[in-house]
């Protein structure tokens, strides 16, 4: 018996996926992408009134060129508001990819990140705008959601109006890998900081007289390790992970800038994830406590120490759907009428999923073929996005 997902025109699928692959739209740069995704939902019979653009952009604390962009398909049948999602920015390291066809394969040239994460996902929508619209299949009220800076915070989700969804029950946000692979639930996140201020001495005449800030931050880091918070970690009352990134100065400076001065300045920022959010917090908190000792271990000829400023805020909550929430049952569904057998996934990642749960929104997060992501060795499995494009096709035909 065939599905209404068989109608899906894998050939121009591919077209807009590499289309858009070869467009730059790294995070906070999404005008050009956002722009190249109207023209071709225009082209596949979107009216442009359809089409609008947000305002989240001026509430997202970091430049950032345009809002999310909304696509309204009015409902031809009878059934739950359905809302699409994905992202439109790439991390940085795809600047300037150029795509090319491998066999089944979309790969770069090897310089460059690809951006399948999340070009992938730009393409489903697309394509699942085009499948309806050229074959007239029923369906219920639909909404595609294009969020802006995914890859530097969840910010388009995060600073989102649910009022300009119109009133979406459940979504299906296309953001992974294997097209079997369903994600309801993802760990949150507690972003820390720390600003070190030591004093500047000579370090060959005085070394004694200053007071390191590198070395008070690496000691607050063998801190956190030794009593098991950095990394993987897993405690009586939680786990979690946690990691720094930044070691340095601040804006991209060096803490300093010569090796016979005592460094007087440094700068961290980390992060912390768990599935429970209170948990990550803790841990945030046990690094406080760790650069806290720290300072406390390395003073100067006077008995004086530095000064530790350390904060941390809330990235984005945690969620875990129940395997028989509504969304996560037309999910299933719709995989099952493809043959694919569905594998519920908790990720230990951030996604928009987070943010619209929070909203009132329970997401499912599937996979079209992205593989290797956020390095140069980034492919696209062309038949894996390719079922991608099928599930959401799928997924929006369902009869209740």
């Amino acid at each position: 018996m065939s599905s209404p997902a068989d109608l899906l025109d894998a050939k121009s699928a591919e077209a807009h996926l590499l289309r858009f692959l070869a467009i730059d739209g790294v995070t906070g740069e999404e005008k050009a992408i956002a722009e190249a995704v109207i023209d071709e939902l225009v082209k596949v019979g979107v009216p442009k009134s359809a089409i609008r653009i947000d305002d989240a952009n001026t509430r997202i604390p970091v430049p950032t060129q345009t809002g999310n962009l909304i696509v309204d398909l009015p409902g031809t049948a009878e059934g739950p508001h359905l809302l699409f999602s994905t992202h439109l920015d790439t991390v940085p390291m795809c600047r300037g990819a150029k795509p090319r066809v491998e066999g089944r394969r979309v790969v770069s040239d090897g310089t460059t990140a690809l951006g399948g994460d999340n070009r992938t996902g730009c393409g489903v929508l697309v394509s699942l705008a085009e499948t309806l619209i050229k074959h007239k299949l029923p369906h219920p009220k639909i909404t595609l959601l294009f969020t802006v800076r995914e890859e530097s915070g969840l910010h388009g989700a995060r600073e989102l109006n649910p009022k300009d969804l119109g009133g979406a029950t459940m979504c299906i946000n296309v953001d992974s890998q294997k097209p079997a692979d369903l994600i309801t639930g993802a760990v949150g996140q507690e972003n820390w900081e720390v600003e070190i201020k030591g004093r500047a001495s000579h370090a060959g005449l005085a070394p004694d007289q200053g007071i390191s800030a590198t070395l008070v931050g690496a000691l607050g880091l063998a801190n956190a390790r030794r009593d098991g918070w950095f990394g993987k970690i897993e405690k009586p009352n939680g786990k979690g992970t946690s990691n720094v990134g930044i070691f340095g100065g601040k804006n991209g400076k060096a803490a300093g800038d010569a090796t016979n001065v005592v460094t007087d300045y440094a700068w961290m920022r980390g992060e912390a994830r768990s599935p429970e959010l209170t948990f990550a917090a803790e841990i945030a908190e046990a690094y406080a406590r760790a650069f806290e000792e720290a300072k406390q271990a390395v003073k100067a000829t006077d008995g004086a120490v530095a000064e530790v400023k350390f904060t941390h805020v809330k990235a984005y909550p945690p969620f875990h759907l129940a395997d028989d929430a509504p969304v996560v049952t037309r999910a299933v569904k719709a995989l099952e009428t493809l043959g694919l057998k569905p594998n519920l996934v908790f990720s230990p990642g951030g996604l928009d999923a987070n943010w619209l749960d929070k909203h009132g929104i329970p997401t499912v997060t599937i996979g079209a073929g992205q593989r290797e992501v956020h390095t140069v060795k980034e492919y696209v499995e062309l038949d894996e996005y390719v079922t991608g494009c099928k599930i959401a096709v799928a997924a929006a035909t369902l009869k209740d």
